[in-house]
C-alpha cells in the first residue's frame, strides 16, 4: 500500500522530513478492523511525534504516524461484533500502533464508531481525536454531567484550536455553562464566536477582564505552565482544572490547596495504550458525537482542506500546525 513516513526527526522544511514509500498492507487481528482510509486530520501530537521519534538515531523502517481518520471497513478480524465490511467509520486510533498516513490502517473496534451520515469525509475526519479529548476532559475527568452549569462559568484557554473548537460546542449543546474562550487574533476571536462561545478574551487579558475566584472550571488546551498562576487565581474554591499540554517547567501545585481545587490530566490515548477495562467508552463517545452531528447539535471544526496522500501535502499541513496559527482542523482527503 502507499504510505507517507519518515526515518529521521528533521525540520519540516527538510526534503526527507516526510517521503512516500510502499508498505505492506496490514491484516486485522482479534477485535480489529482493516480500514480503507478516505480522509485524515493532523493534530499537534503528529508533529510532536515526528520531531521526537527518530531524534537520537535513524529508524530502520519508515514510521507511519497520524491518529485521526475516517474510512470504510474492508475486512474484520476475529471476534469483531460492532461492525461489518462496508461500514463507514471514524476513529482516533492508538498511539502505540502505525498511524493513518497510509491507504489502509488497522484499528480496534472498541475505539471506533459509525460516522455521521450527513457529513462529508473531510468534515468527519476533523472530529475524532479532538472530540474524544474534549468529551473526556469535560465528562470523564471533571465529572461534569449533561445539563450541569446553570449560573456557572467555564473558561477554555485556547478556544480556536482543534480541541477548543469542539469543546465549546459540546458545552453549549449538552450543558448550561457560560463559556468563555481565549483567542489572540480577530480571525480566531470570530471563530470562537462561530463555535458558540458566549465571551472571547485575549490570551493576555485574563487577569484584567476576569476576577479572581470567578471561574468554576478551566480547560487549558494551550500552555499549562504559562497559565498556572493565572488559573490558580481565577479558579473558584472547589473548582476544577483540566489540561492536555505537558508542563514545560515545574509548577507549584500547592497553589491549588487552599481552595481544594482538583487538577486533571487528559490524554485521549490512555484507554487504548493501557487497554483499560473501559476502553470501549470511546466507541460510545464517538457514537454520541455522531448523533450530535447528524442532528445538527454540533458541526465539524474543519477549517482547511488539502488533497492527496503525498509527502508534500503532509509537509504543508505540518508546517501550518507548527506555525501556531492554525484554526480549527486541517484535513487531508485521499
Amino acid at each position: 500500500m502507499k504510505a507517507v513516513g519518515f526515518t529521521q526527526s528533521l525540520p519540516i522544511q527538510d526534503p526527507q522530513s516526510f517521503f512516500n514509500f510502499k508498505a505492506e498492507k496490514p491484516e486485522p487481528g482479534p477485535h480489529e478492523l482493516l480500514i480503507k482510509i478516505k480522509a485524515v486530520s493532523v493534530n499537534p501530537v503528529d508533529y510532536k511525534v515526528r520531531q521526537s521519534a527518530a531524534k537520537q538515531k535513524e529508524l530502520e523502517e519508515p514510521k507511519i504516524i497520524g491518529w485521526d481518520a475516517c474510512g470504510i471497513v474492508e475486512k474484520v478480524g476475529e471476534g469483531v461484533s460492532h461492525f461489518i465490511a462496508g461500514d463507514k467509520l471514524f476513529y482516533a486510533g492508538d498511539l502505540t500502533k502505525p498511524g493513518c498516513y497510509a491507504e489502509y490502517q488497522v484499528v480496534d473496534e472498541r475505539i471506533a464508531a459509525k460516522s455521521p451520515e450527513n457529513q462529508s469525509w473531510e468534515e468527519i475526519a476533523a472530529i475524532p481525536l479532538t472530540g474524544l479529548t474534549a468529551w473526556e476532559c469535560i465528562f470523564d475527568r471533571m465529572k461534569i454531567e449533561e445539563g450541569d452549569g446553570e449560573g456557572k462559568t467555564i473558561l477554555i484557554i485556547g478556544g480556536a484550536g482543534g480541541v477548543g473548537s469542539i469543546a465549546i460546542q459540546l458545552l453549549k449543546a449538552l450543558t448550561n455553562f457560560k463559556v468563555v474562550a481565549t483567542a489572540s487574533r480577530d480571525e480566531t476571536t470570530a471563530w470562537c464566536k462561530k463555535m458558540g462561545a458566549d465571551k472571547v478574551i485575549g490570551h493576555n487579558a485574563l487577569a484584567k477582564e476576569l476576577e479572581n475566584n470567578s471561574i468554576d472550571y478551566i480547560l487549558n488546551f494551550a500552555d499549562t505552565s504559562g497559565y498556572w498562576q493565572t488559573m490558580a487565581n481565577l479558579i473558584k474554591p472547589q473548582g476544577g482544572i483540566c489540561a492536555i499540554v505537558n508542563t514545560t517547567e515545574p509548577v507549584d501545585i500547592n497553589l491549588l490547596k487552599n481552595k481544594s481545587v482538583s487538577f486533571h490530566w487528559e490524554l485521549m490515548f490512555t484507554r487504548s495504550r493501557y487497554q483499560t477495562a473501559d476502553m470501549e467508552a470511546q466507541h460510545k463517545i464517538l457514537a454520541s458525537i455522531a448523533w450530535l452531528m447528524e442532528n445538527n447539535k454540533i458541526k465539524s471544526t474543519l477549517h482547511k482542506k488539502f488533497e492527496g496522500l503525498e509527502a508534500e501535502t503532509f509537509k504543508k499541513v505540518h508546517e501550518l500546525q507548527e506555525s501556531g496559527k492554525s484554526i480549527g482542523k486541517n484535513v487531508i482527503v485521499y
